[in-house]
């Protein structure tokens, strides 16, 4: 299934009915008057985040959603039925900018959850409804309201809670696909993952999303290839894993702070996020030669370097268990902060008796 990320799309509510303009006239009833029912209420358009969906296909060739307009009204009183709501499911971690202004709207980062984009219109009002003691016929009707149109940009923000980022090849594809059972494309050449990867991995009873974006250059935020575009399915992750390889020539440091970099200029809210940094491919020889000199070059600057082999799986247990347990802590200190700003409800105040 091909990856589709952010589309534009065009909404349009129903419009609502127009009233009737009616009179009763039978036999026997010589006062029927006026009987000309009310127009029905357009349908809305309503987004639903649905667990099963994981890409935004499908709206590459269905780029207009709009729903039913409201019946008209008719005679002997008959009010027009309501327009059926038109329902449209996006994955989860759906964003909803209004396509003018960049402006959020709604953001369907919860399974289930459903938002109205667009409201239908009002039914308008038969002459039924302008009967007065003034006017015992009146010939007034009203015509139903428009409903709301607007064109949006759909952007699909992965929910994970481990993002693996570093050079191309760097072997965060064999990680993924070492842990859980995903199966992303696995070669020897830069660039092999052209979209983001989602892989669930059980450490013990957890289990720990983990999601693999095309690897990262220097410029990546200037739109350097691949990266920058699927950077902002990291920006909901609680952990990154920085996956430095020692099999290649360049420097780790140096590939370490480089792709940092790219991460600080694209979102200061990316570096932020705790980082672990591995370093990969220690069934190679020289990876494993250089192993030792790069672990003194990063503790110099306080961070721990861990080392794996995928292909092998040493050290991945170790790394998965610390993985799992800083993604439970941030999303728990995350938790804590949400609800230390969340304002408590008013104490009861007990009051004196009269």
């Amino acid at each position: 299934m091909k990856f589709v990320d952010e589309v534009m799309v065009s909404v349009k509510a129903g419009d609502g009915g127009r009233g009737c303009m009616a009179f009763l006239r039978e036999k026997y009833r010589p006062y029927g008057g006026p009987i000309g029912g009310d127009g029905g209420r357009g349908g809305d358009v309503v987004f639903v985040a649905d667990e099963g969906l994981n890409t935004l296909l499908d709206f590459r060739f269905q780029r207009r959603l709009e729903a039913e307009r409201g019946e008209h009204g008719r005679g002997k009183g008959q009010h027009g039925a309501t327009g059926e709501t038109r329902r449209v499911r996006v994955p989860v971690g759906t964003r909803i900018l209004d396509a003018a202004t960049g402006e959020l709207l709604f953001d369907l980062d919860t399974p289930g959850r459903e938002v109205v984009v667009a409201a239908g219109g009002l039914g308008g009002r038969g002459n039924m409804r302008f009967v007065s003691a003034t006017n015992r016929a009146p010939r007034r009707t009203e015509p139903g309201l428009p409903g709301e149109a607007l064109e949006v940009r759909l952007e699909l923000r992965l929910l994970a809670d481990v993002g693996l980022v570093g050079f191309p090849n760097a072997g965060k594809s064999t990680f993924i696909a070492a842990v859980s059972a995903a199966r992303p494309r696995i070669a020897d050449y830069p660039f092999t993952t052209l979209a983001p990867n989602l892989g669930v991995a059980r450490v013990g009873e957890r289990a720990i999303v983990l999601a693999d974006v095309p690897g990262l250059i220097e410029g990546a935020h200037l739109g350097h290839g691949l990266g920058t575009r699927f950077l902002r399915h990291l920006t909901r992750t609680a952990v990154l894993v920085h996956l430095v390889d020692l099999a290649d020539a360049r420097d780790p440091l140096a590939a370490h702070d480089t792709i940092n970099r790219e991460l600080a200029a694209y979102d200061a809210g990316l570096i932020a996020k705790p980082q672990l940094v591995v370093a990969t491919k220690l069934d190679v020889t020289e990876a494993r030669a250089r192993l030792a000199g790069a672990t003194a070059a990063f503790a110099a600057r306080g961070v721990t370097l861990r080392a794996v082999s995928a292909a092998t799986g040493e050290g991945m247990s170790a790394v998965m268990r610390a993985v799992a347990e800083l993604a439970e802590q941030t999303r728990a200190e995350a938790t804590a902060v949400a609800r230390a700003d969340t304002p408590s409800a008013p104490a009861s105040v007990e009051l004196p008796a009269p």
